[in-house]
């Protein structure tokens, strides 16, 4: 966050994608990622120096901190093109919400994406349900709930809880983010959670 006025500052020549228009970029970047064909935009030194004077990202991705899922890598994005917010688990505490919220209010990025990933560690250490050091605990029963959504549901149960725990911190975003039913209603922003696939590189829109 550069501006020290906390307003983004968009390149005129540039408009801001709509929201669907967003969700297209990353998704066809995305397949290029999946197919290993790349086209490693917005990294050149030219771009680093525009971005001295401003930010106008045209996605949040809420991600894990996973070192396997760097969305900049999976989405085949460059400097200044997502603004990345990643915490263990992709969960929704009040802090990242704030970084959430400041890149819809401020920047007014028009697409929020929630992904959650395959071999997801922090899932699968609340699923074992031992017991755990340090702050780890604090992470395991924000994701513990989901645990209890999806008991009854048929096929791989962590995979489930993962799949559902994006669905459901998507729609606390969409319930808790100041401002941001007004801009959903106006058609300004949209919120979706996403599947990534390790084994596949595949991406998957989950609603």
């Amino acid at each position: 966050m550069q501006e020290k006025s906390m307003e983004g500052i968009q390149r005129a020549d540039v408009p801001m994608p709509t929201g669907e228009e967003a969700l297209k970029r990353l998704m066809d970047g995305s397949k290029r990622y999946a197919a290993s064909s790349f086209k490693h935009p917005d990294q050149s030194a030219e771009r680093r120096v525009e971005l001295k004077h401003g930010q106008h990202p045209f996605a949040v991705v809420l991600g894990c901190s996973d070192s396997r899922v760097p969305p900049e890598v999976l989405f085949d994005q460059g400097l200044g093109d997502i603004f990345t917010v990643r915490v263990a688990g992709n969960v929704l505490d009040d802090i990242v919400l704030a970084s959430i919220e400041y890149a819809g209010l401020h920047l007014s990025v028009p697409l929020v994406m929630v992904l959650g990933h395959s071999n997801c560690g922090a899932v699968d250490a609340t699923i074992q349900g031992q017991e755990l050091e340090g702050h780890l605990p604090a992470l395991t029963s924000v994701i513990q709930p989901v645990l209890d959504e999806v008991e009854e549901s048929e096929g791989d149960f962590a995979d489930n809880v993962i799949r559902k725990n994006a669905l459901m911190v998507a729609e606390q975003i969409r319930e808790k983010a100041d401002g941001f039913n007004a801009l959903i209603a106006s058609g300004q922003l949209i919120v979706v959670a996403a599947y990534y696939d390790m084994d596949t590189g595949v991406v998957e829109i989950l609603e």
